[in-house]
């Protein structure tokens, strides 16, 4: 037997540690593609359960979230703070350095 682990795997498991789910998220949050932290939030979301429990906790259409967490996805402030908010996470802002 192997003893590799599939890098998806590795990484949702890693995912349902809130703490590093929250690192995960900041650190898209430095890319210059706003598309990756939408990628980051679908990731944070299979690793903790998946799409279609999100949808339904956070009142969400699923195939309307699943568009919203796509990489090319462009959701209101009100659905993303819904999708946090399900999450267990909540947006903040602190001033530039």
């Amino acid at each position: 037997m192997s003893g590799t682990v599939r890098y998806e795997d590795y990484l949702h498991e890693r995912l349902r540690n809130p703490e590093f789910a929250v690192l995960y998220l900041n650190a898209s949050l430095d890319s210059d593609d706003d598309g990756d932290f939408l990628f980051a939030l679908g990731e944070v979301s299979r690793a903790n359960g998946g799409v279609r429990p999100l949808a339904g906790k956070a009142g969400l259409n699923r195939e309307h979230l699943f568009r919203m967490l796509s990489k090319t996805g462009n959701p209101g402030l009100h659905s993303l703070r819904q999708i946090l908010d399900a999450l267990g996470f909540r947006l903040e802002l602190k001033r530039a350095a």
